[in-house]
């Protein structure tokens, strides 16, 4: 039996691990490459092996590096199930088509400026002359005359990784399980999914194979989430008899070389950068990953503000797709953790709904929000301020230092959110003394005079002692663990860590693969 590792390795993003046996191919997790556009488009393009061959997929969780390819292995002949908890199968009913629908937002406008450029250049037309000619109404494209100067000047088009059908007929192929149920996913192998603590519907998956009058038992970590944290429920530390012994751990370390923040310690930072970022008469600009951060974050501040530690300033969730996921949240409260239950549901509560919360749907909504100038609360998409209406919201507040831009979850290399917090925080560090630093947002540099702070505490990735204590404190026996999921310099100190502990630790490299005799 071999494990070939594609994605997520030496790197955070683009998960996918391929577990081949005499019998079947089973792949793990078919995530997106995020970070620098080019080479990330260029990743995400190219299937390192035929999808027709794959058997059955098993998908750790719904987040975008995790499942973002999924509707472009299907596309290319991919004719297998993706199972995956219950959870996660919903969350991707909304996840998927969003990530097709913001390919083609983005394709679509890539073409109109290239081409806007090259017929005002041309013609001598001015911009104001050609944007009439490219457009329906003041904001929408019309697509039919951006694709017919193309065709006129044989200009190669942007196209989409996959369409909103693509992602619509990958849907079909999902099969939403629960935890603690042994499923079948092929000939002689088999798998049971456990808690994993890091976003609603997460799993670790634990994969039993037969072989050669053998059985080896291969576990994947997906992202391992942390402890004592609202909503969910801790990751799993007892798994059933039958699948302790672990041949292979395919495990992340995206923090292996970092401790947050304690979790308690998160309420009353938050509570403070809200107090005080109102006081200075301004906005709390919140780029927040749909699915899993903002719910956390709504739920905080609904404690807040019925404890009445905060002033009860508007909240708007600017993301048609984090309003969805919320409701994916509302509809699964069987896997809520005891103390949301405690705090909310028996007292008849939502936990991520109160009066102050407004979901913005339309763009037209989302506009007028960019210029609301008095004390607010913004969480918007996407986490990594790569795309979507967060970048609108700091293209209007950053440049204010009465506004505040909270960073509460991890941002990859060469990504905009990562170039913000470095150089917000190192502008914080130095007291704020001399010319703010430059921030290029959608071509155009604005100062960056809006505070930034950044709560680790938040982060839905467990911690090096985190992982340690599931490693330590679990019931698996583990023979042998392969390290992905995580930057190169944090991978190796946690390889370093977890050798000196007594573990067996392997680093793989693209396309590096494992036998397991």
């Amino acid at each position: 039996m071999h494990v070939r590792f594609y994605g997520a390795v030496r790197e955070v993003t683009g998960s996918m691990h391929l577990v081949e046996t005499e019998n079947g191919r089973i792949l793990l997790d078919c995530g997106m490459f995020q970070g620098r556009r080019e080479v990330s488009d260029r990743k995400n393009r190219t299937l390192p092996f035929d999808p027709a061959i794959i058997t059955n997929l098993l998908l750790s969780h719904a987040h975008i590096d995790h499942s973002g390819r999924i509707p472009l292995l299907v596309k290319e002949g991919f004719n297998g199930s993706i199972i995956c908890t219950r959870v996660t199968a919903d969350a991707c009913g909304y996840l998927l088509p969003d990530s097709a629908h913001i390919q083609e937002s983005d394709a679509s406008y890539l073409n109109y400026k290239r081409v806007r450029k090259l017929v005002s250049q041309t013609t001598g037309r001015s911009r104001q002359e050609v944007k009439k000619i490219l457009k329906k109404g003041k904001h929408n494209i019309d697509a039919q005359a951006v694709d017919s100067f193309l065709e006129k000047y044989d200009m190669n088009a942007v196209r989409p990784l996959y369409s909103i059908k693509d992602a619509e007929d990958a849907l079909a192929c999902f099969s939403g399980q629960p935890y603690h149920s042994p499923v079948t996913v092929g000939e002689d192998i088999s798998c049971t999914f456990y808690e994993a603590g890091h976003i609603l519907g997460s799993a670790v998956t634990i994969l039993r194979v037969k072989e050669n009058g053998r059985s080896y038992t291969i576990g994947f970590t997906g992202d391992i989430g942390r402890y004592h944290k609202p909503i969910l429920k801790d990751p799993e530390g007892h798994f059933d008899d039958s699948d302790r012994e672990i041949d292979l751990l395919i495990m992340e370390s995206t923090y292996g070389d970092r401790v947050h923040d304690p979790v308690g310690d998160m309420r009353g930072k938050l509570k403070a950068v809200i107090n005080e970022t109102v006081e200075r008469g301004g906005a709390v600009i919140v780029p927040a990953f749909a699915y899993g951060r903002t719910q956390e974050l709504l739920y905080t501040i609904h404690d807040l503000y019925d404890r009445n530690e905060t002033p009860r300033v508007p909240v708007y969730v600017d993301s048609p797709l984090a309003t969805r996921i919320t409701r994916v949240f509302g509809e699964h409260p069987e896997v809520y953790d005891q103390k949301t239950h405690e705090d909310f549901l028996r007292k008849g509560e939502n936990p991520f709904m109160f009066p102050e919360l407004k979901f913005t749907e339309s763009v037209e909504e989302s506009m007028a929000l960019n210029r609301d100038n008095s004390p607010h609360i913004v969480l918007s998409a996407s986490g990594m301020c790569e795309a979507g209406r967060i970048l609108h919201h700091l293209r209007f507040k950053i440049h204010n230092e009465k506004n505040t831009i909270l960073i509460v979850g991890y941002m990859a290399e060469h990504t905009l959110g990562r170039r913000l917090a470095e150089k917000g925080l190192a502008f914080e560090a130095s007291g704020r003394n001399g010319q703010p630093p430059l921030m290029r947002l959608m071509g155009k540099e604005y100062p960056l005079l809006a505070r930034v702070v950044k709560l680790d505490g938040f982060s839905a990735h467990g911690d090096k002692n985190e992982m340690l204590k599931f490693l330590n404190e679990s019931n698996l026996k583990i023979k042998k663990i392969a390290l992905v999921h995580g930057e190169e310099d944090q991978m190796l100190v946690f390889a370093d860590t977890l050798t000196g502990q007594g573990f067996d630790v392997f680093v793989p490299r693209v396309g590096e693969s494992l036998v397991i005799r």
